[in-house]
């Protein structure tokens, strides 16, 4: 499915089952960082966003959980303006993005992920204090739970802003680049915790460059480059035109692989300057394209 039919017009659309997205654009400093975006992703549905370094990824998170106003389109959940705590949407940041310095423990970096749901006093509560105490053991947390977040490893802090996201109770999960960066056994258990995520009918969108990750262990791909390139099943979506589309010459195909080269590109969709905390080998390992 390409931009073109990924509308939300069609008769027979229920908006209340949807994660719509239509016609958003966003703007750093008066440039556009995405255009005219448009697709809908139904309930519980896990979906890959994948796109050169400044696609527009971080961006389109960014305005989905209300951090970047829209210059003009609109996001809908379940019909309704995000925002409520009856349809949380959470989201887990780019590691860059994290002051692991804060003098906090990992407890209460959890309990914060409650914060929108204690009223004015936001004073915990049993049932608060019940959910962080879950989401500690399901992350293999409960026996760090005192220390602080400085004195983790780099997989386990990830582990810890994953339980608190997990303690909003979301609807909608939102995971900037969760495989950047992490060890084969931390990587190993993210892709767990989405199956687990799955039989919850938790909807996930999760940025990343692995189009080998995204084919197989995805429903749903949004190509992006600041405008959206194709979206769809990854077998439709992952086709040379439309990865050539998004990646330009930093693509090259080589007997049904695509190697992508973007350590470095003079890139400025998101308005961010690009910073490496992985080895830059990551952004040219070779994926197959899905058959």
């Amino acid at each position: 499915m390409t931009e073109a039919n990924a509308s939300t017009g069609s008769a027979e659309f229920d908006e209340n089952r949807y994660l719509t997205v239509e016609h958003l654009t966003v703007a750093y400093n008066g440039r556009p960082a995405l255009e005219d975006v448009t697709f809908a992703v139904p309930h519980g549905t896990q979906v890959a966003v994948v796109g050169p370094n400044g696609a527009g990824k971080s961006t389109l998170f960014k305005a989905l959980v209300g951090l970047l106003p829209p210059r003009s389109g609109r996001i809908r959940l379940h019909g309704a303006v995000p925002g409520g705590q009856a349809d949380p949407i959470a989201y887990v940041p780019q590691r860059e993005e994290v002051d692991w310095a804060f003098p906090v423990t990992v407890r209460e970096v959890v309990m914060m992920g409650r914060y929108g749901r204690l009223g004015w006093l936001r004073r915990p509560r049993a049932t608060d204090r019940e959910v962080v105490g879950r989401c500690l053991r399901e992350l293999g947390l409960a026996d760090l739970a005192d220390r602080g977040l400085g004195e983790l490893s780099g997989g386990q802090q990830q582990r810890v802003f994953l339980a608190r996201a997990l303690a909003q109770e979301p609807h909608v999960l939102l995971l900037d680049e969760p495989f950047t960066g992490v060890d084969v056994a931390a990587r190993e258990g993210l892709l767990a915790l989405l199956g687990r995520l799955r039989e919850r009918r938790i909807t996930v969108l999760a940025s990343t460059h692995d189009m080998e990750t995204a084919a197989k262990r995805f429903e749903l791909v949004a190509l992006l480059n600041r405008r959206l390139v194709a979206f769809g099943p990854p077998a439709e979506v992952f086709t040379p035109g439309h990865v050539a589309q998004a990646f330009g010459g930093q693509a090259l195909f080589l007997d049904g692989m695509v190697v992508v080269d973007q350590c470095c590109p003079g890139h400025v969709g998101d308005g961010e300057a690009h910073r490496h905390s992985h080895d830059p080998g990551e952004d040219r390992l070779p994926h197959a394209l899905p058959r």
